[in-house]
Parts: structure tokens; sequence; C-alpha cells
């Protein structure tokens, strides 16, 4: 399977910088909206057999214009949604991005960390992986767009991705609509091919002034 990893388009707590992880969650600003508009063009070279999305309304916004560019369907699963913030849920300040990310990264060493009142890395790993396994199953030799959040794309795609390590997972960015491609299967194991860490339309499409903790590198 070829699997195409994409981030969400902008949305208000990412220009405010906030933890917003509750369903359904926000939908997307003008200029996710313009992101999202720029997808289909900026994919138009793979040849996508299906469009997965998660439960936020951030995703589903996202995937419409690439799913009606391909005369699909966007299939919602339960389990690709963003890390649960917990008790740090709408929260932007600085105490707070730092538990929630560091915490997260904590994860390569031990699954044991739990972001307070919301998940520990082995409750993530289960349902993400799981609803991977789920995609995977409909479309093993296929290429499948799978929309989703930033926390969670560089956490799962570098845990699962054989060349990736933590480094990589904390220094590299994930901006709004920026796309991680994984080649593989969950049983004989996933390989990145390509992060665009950049919105696919382009530098014209980045907003540099958004704080967006979940995508940025953690000093």
């Amino acid at each position: 399977m070829r699997l195409l990893l994409i981030r969400h388009g902008q949305t208000i707590d990412n220009v405010h910088g906030a933890l917003g992880t509750v369903v359904p969650g926000p939908g997307l600003t003008e200029l996710g909206a313009a992101q999202a508009a720029a997808i289909p063009a900026a994919l138009a070279g793979e040849a996508i057999d299906a469009v997965v999305v998660s439960t936020m309304t951030r995703t589903q916004q996202t995937a419409a214009p690439l799913a009606a560019a391909l005369g699909l369907e966007p299939r919602i699963v339960d389990g690709l949604q963003e890390i649960d913030a917990g008790d740090l849920e709408g929260r932007s300040d600085e105490e707070a991005i730092r538990l929630y990310m560091g915490t997260i990264f904590s994860w390569w060493s031990s699954f044991d960390g739990r972001i307070p009142g919301g998940e520990n890395g082995a409750e993530f790993s289960e349902r993400y992986t799981a609803a991977i396994a789920e995609v995977y199953a409909e479309h093993p030799d296929g290429t499948v767009a799978v929309v989703s959040h930033g926390a969670a794309i560089r956490t799962w795609g570098c845990w699962s991705a054989q060349n990736l390590d933590a480094e990589f997972s904390r220094t590299h960015v994930l901006e709004n609509t920026g796309v991680v491609t994984l080649e593989g299967s969950p049983d004989g194991g996933w390989v990145a091919t390509h992060w665009e860490g950049t919105p696919v339309g382009g530098v014209a499409l980045e907003d540099a002034s958004a704080p967006d903790p979940t995508g940025e590198a953690l000093a």
C-alpha cells in the first residue's frame, strides 16, 4: 500500500496556537479552505483509490475538494482523530504546549506517559494502528489518501516508518496540508518515502505567523 497521510487545512485553533482535540472540532479558516482547494492539483500525479478522513470536521472539509475531483466518497474512520489533549484542551500557553508535546515525545521511551485527562502512548498507538489496518484491509495494493492531524501523523508516522526516528519526529515540521508518504503494510512494516512538511499548494499558502504547536519542531 501507498499511504498518503495528509494533515488537515488551517483552523482557528492553529491560528491561536491552541490545543483543539475534541470531536468534531472547528472547521477550516479561509486560508484552510484555500489549502484544501490546492490539494487535488498537487496530488494529480497520484493514482488515489480511496479518501479516508477522521471523525473531526476539519479533515472532512479538507478532503472534500480532493474527493470531488476524484469522484470518490470520503470514508470516516474512527481512530484517526488527533491525540487527546484531555485537561489541556483549548489551552495555548507555553506550559500546556510543553506538557502536551513533551508527553507525546516521551512515548519514544515509554508508552506509559499520559497527557493529563487524555491518552497515554499505548492507547493512541492501538487506536491509530487499528484504523490504518482497517484501511489497509480494504486497499492492500492501492494508494489511499488519509486526512488526519498534525501530532497524530508526526507521531504514528515516525513510529511506524522503519527509516525514521525520534529526532526526525522532533525536528521536522508538518504544516497544514503537509503530506507524509509511507509504503508497506501493517505486517511487513512501513517505509517513509516522502515528507512534505509545508502546504502542498506551496509557500503562498503558509501562515508563518500562526503558532500551530502540533505542527512545529519541538524546541
